[in-house]
């Protein structure tokens, strides 16, 4: 759900966690085969992964680095147990205004001085925080790696996190909550989110609000740095053209003497259940002539033994150009430009949602259509051949997510998080391919709505309400509320 993810600060080329949601416009059907096709020829290539070597820093700080070639370039990145899960209460957002203010001064160069350091080698830099992490990225020429990672050094042992820059920040922060109100999908995401994750940490915009941020000082920077960042929950990958010996050594100099932070990372709780579940909020925006829909239930966190058969069954269902929502919603009925499903898994929990759009008048229409065909899959799972062909489709297109050294160093990241092995990228395709129907049709029980979703829907709420009727306690909120 994209309104919940960070945006990164400035020139930023840190890699975030993919946001699992419906294309904006569907593909015409036979551009859909072509990519299929790609897809399925694309199996044949063979997957690589550079082997790990691990040190640690005299500060406490994991260190792992991949030697990969044949460029010249190297990713480093730094990710930290820091994310907008461990705000404070009546703070949303705190974790992710304090990333953006990292880069914006430390004791030795000023916002200016970091930018033309960094373009001055040809490198990238940005930060990046989610639910679970905060994390500085930068890729670089290999000749000036060391160089950059005393950079990245600086940016977490001593940022000054100027006054001026602090309140900068708030104003754009402040400003953009403003224009996102012009944004139904935006609000919408947001409404579904409060929904189903309520007083969860999982349960705010990682940008947090309006009411929050414009509380927000320089001192409630300063205190989320001092208490959530520190070098023991904390972890350096770096993949690219570098020996891994010189990697322990240059992390070492330019990580010497970080101290602060927890000692653990923090334990975020599972989600208990859906905060409104089976309820009905209608957001109100009189002036839109088109309904956004969203619907959501429980899910599984991420490295959650059904993801595999979690993965294929939603590929069929809803996450690609050729899956059942799409001809049945976009091509056989004409309801919608756009529908999808998705899981989106964090550490601790994870959510199952669709999100689609529609015309006023067919808004009813839109969610009964969708509710039966994930009704179907729930009730049979799938075709032998919607199996193959998604599993076909998976299977193609996961080299392409290996290719980089940024992709890596975040598989690394991802890995190591979450605890999902380090085979985890050599084995992935043979796991898809043992992924039975019945594991499907099991997984399909479990999280295909077997209980009444949350519905969210945004638009004018005067013309929808009525034709809510019976799909659950419908409540009214006005947009401004997700400002």
């Amino acid at each position: 759900m994209a309104s919940r993810k960070s945006r990164t600060s400035k020139k930023s080329a840190a890699p975030r966690r993919a946001v699992k949601k419906a294309p904006a416009r569907a593909a015409k059907k036979k551009s859909s085969s072509r990519k299929t096709a790609s897809a399925v020829a694309t199996t044949s290539r063979e997957l690589v992964f550079p082997t790990l070597h691990e040190s640690t820093t005299s500060s406490g700080l994991k260190v792992i680095a991949a030697e990969r070639g044949p460029l010249p370039l190297v990713s480093m990145r730094l990710v930290i147990r820091a994310g907008s899960s461990t705000d404070p209460e009546g703070k949303h957002g705190i974790a992710d205004f304090a990333g953006q203010l990292l880069r914006r001064g430390t004791r030795r160069l000023n916002a200016q001085a970091i930018d033309e350091a960094v373009e001055f080698v040809g490198a990238s830099l940005g930060v990046g925080v989610g639910e679970d992490t905060l994390s500085v990225a930068i890729t670089t020429p290999a000749e000036h790696f060391a160089q950059m990672l005393g950079v990245m050094g600086q940016l977490v042992m001593e940022p000054t996190f100027p006054e001026s820059e602090v309140a900068d920040a708030r104003e754009r922060a402040l400003a953009q909550f403003a224009n996102d109100l012009d944004e139904p999908s935006v609000i919408a995401d947001r409404a579904l989110v409060r929904a189903l994750w309520g007083k969860h940490p999982y349960g705010h915009n990682v940008s947090g609000s309006v009411k929050t941020v414009s509380t927000f000082t320089r001192d409630d920077v300063v205190r989320f740095y001092q208490e959530r960042l520190g070098p023991k929950v904390a972890m350096l990958v770096v993949v690219g053209s570098v020996d891994p010996g010189r990697v322990a050594a240059a992390a070492e100099e330019a990580f010497a003497g970080w101290t602060g932070g927890p000692d653990k990372a923090p334990v975020i709780p599972p989600l208990e259940k859906v905060a409104k579940a089976g309820r009905v909020i209608v957001v109100d925006k009189p002036d839109q002539t088109q309904s956004q829909v969203r619907m959501g239930g429980p899910g599984y966190r991420t490295g959650h033994e059904d993801y595999f058969p979690a993965a294929v069954m939603n590929t069929a269902l809803g996450g690609g150009f050729t899956s059942r929502l799409m001809n049945e919603v976009r091509v056989n009925r004409g309801l919608t430009y756009g529908i999808g499903c998705w899981f989106d898994a964090m550490h601790a929990a994870g959510i199952f949602a669709l999100s689609t759009f529609t015309k006023t008048e067919s808004t009813r229409e839109i969610i009964d259509v969708s509710l039966g065909e994930i009704a179907k899959v729930r009730d049979s799972g799938l075709k032998p051949t919607e199996l193959r062909d998604a599993q076909a489709y998976m299977g193609g297109l996961y080299p392409l997510r290996t290719e980089t050294n940024e992709s890596i160093a975040s598989a690394i990241s991802d890995i190591r998080l979450n605890g999902l092995g380090d085979d985890w990228v050599l084995r992935f395709r043979d796991r898809l391919k043992a992924v039975t129907p019945r594991q499907v049709a099991a997984v399909a029980k479990k999280y295909c709505f077997a209980e009444p979703p949350t519905i969210v829907v945004l638009g004018n709420a005067a013309a929808v309400k009525k034709q809510l009727k019976g799909l659950g306690p419908i409540t009214v909120v006005p947009a401004s509320e997700y400002e």
